[in-house]
């Protein structure tokens, strides 16, 4: 039996802010998670862990493991009741055709809830940098990684579909310039929670929008040490955060990995509102705050219904990156229906190399090894232009005399 590229997918297209928080994979825990999987699953040979603020998702290269079978295995390791009803969130393919498109729709930002998100392929990127430290990159992910890299270049150079920027981050900082008077938007005193991905594009993408008045917490200090020296923001104190002293701060962001209702409680003035903006999942800020008269409170749903300024020239591209996803789609497909031809190839190579060096031997001649190597390689070029892809051990030693006289 083949080899399959699989994939399961919990998602902002499947389930809440709530039910996605269940089954988000902290950073610190996906080297044990990746170790269970491989002692549960033994014949897997690939392996790539998605994990975002809007998406879990687990890709993997296996002759025998069905993608429900991984699902039911992440639904046990997560909840202990309702398994049932959980396992209803996700979506599941089996086939590698299948796997690779939703991939390729994934990091294209088709299926980002924020159309053409661009953050998504670094994400993945990120992702296939740990399973190939991980030595789990497995020949079919490898070349459907292969295939995202090459689409996301041509959708960005091939499209308008990338132009305008619609990041999280991005949208985030511009919630704040709406909230407040412009007048006085960037003296506001603002805290981001966290020293991750989002943290780093917020201070990014800061430089469009130039707030002045900028704080830094996370549980790591030195992180916050460094992305503070880095942009001249100014360190808060990680005790502090977990106390909820947040006197005088008028924009609260939370963006620290696996802090569930880390800020329960806020100073509330008669007057000045507060602003609290949750990137996080699972949520960083108790939703219970928002029952507050002078508070507003964003999280990544509203943030991602909000601000769509290029969202029209984006949609007119939707046919274009369509166009391109299958194209690419179509060139691992005709890559894949190789295989059988790659193996027998690779196998034979062996024997035609061995061929080449008993006709030199027989022929008492001294020969290098480059000389072995160049004729070895113009047969294999012959086999594969041959609609029949196989010579004859009998018609070999002509076939090889033919390319020692080009030599």
């Amino acid at each position: 039996m083949d080899k399959s590229l699989r994939y399961i997918s919990i998602s902002h297209k499947t389930a809440s802010v709530a039910e996605r928080e269940v089954f988000h994979i902290p950073k610190e825990e996906k080297k044990d998670l990746v170790d269970r999987i491989l002692k549960t699953f033994p014949d897997i040979s690939g392996l790539l862990l998605l994990v975002t603020c809007n998406r879990t998702e687990i890709y993997f290269e296996s002759v025998t493991t069905p993608a429900m079978a991984m699902r039911n295995f992440l639904v046990r390791s997560k909840i202990s009741n309702d398994r049932a009803k959980a396992s209803q969130l996700f979506r599941c393919g089996n086939a590698t055709n299948k796997t690779v498109r939703h991939l390729l729709e994934v990091s294209s930002g088709l299926a980002s809830s924020v159309l053409g998100d661009v953050e998504i392929v670094h994400q993945i990127k990120k992702a296939y940098h740990f399973s190939m430290e991980l030595n789990l990159q497995g020949s079919l992910l490898e070349r459907a990684m292969q295939t995202v890299f090459k689409s996301h270049k041509r959708i960005s150079n091939e499209t308008l579909f990338r132009d305008g920027t619609t990041s999280i981050a991005y949208k985030a900082l511009k919630v704040i310039n709406h909230t407040f008077d412009k007048a006085f938007a960037k003296e506001k005193k603002v805290l981001f929670i966290g020293a991750g991905d989002i943290v780093v594009q917020l201070f990014k993408y800061n430089s469009k929008f130039n707030f002045k008045n900028i704080y830094v917490s996370n549980r790591t200090e030195a992180k916050a040490i460094a992305l503070a020296k880095r942009h001249r923001a100014k360190i808060y104190g990680w005790d502090k955060v977990l106390k909820n002293d947040f006197q005088g701060f008028d924009v609260i962001v939370g963006a620290a990995s696996n802090c569930h209702d880390l800020v329960k409680k806020i100073p509330v003035a008669a007057t000045n509102p507060i602003l609290l903006i949750d990137l996080a999942v699972p949520c960083n800020i108790n939703k219970d705050l928002s029952r507050n008269k002078n508070v507003l409170l964003h999280d990544l749903e509203t943030i991602s219904m909000d601000l769509e300024d290029t969202k029209e020239k984006r949609m007119a591209a939707i046919g274009k990156v369509g166009e391109i996803i299958a194209e690419e789609l179509l060139a691992y497909s005709e890559w894949l229906q190789r295989a059988p031809l790659r193996a027998f190839l690779a196998e034979y190579k062996i024997l035609v190399n061995q061929k080449v060096m008993d006709y030199f031997e027989a022929g008492s001649e001294n020969y290098d090894p480059l000389v072995v190597k160049t004729v070895t390689d113009r047969i294999i070029r012959k086999v594969k232009k041959r609609t029949d892809p196989s010579i004859s051990f009998e018609e070999m030693d002509t076939v090889i005399a033919e390319q020692v006289s080009f030599l």
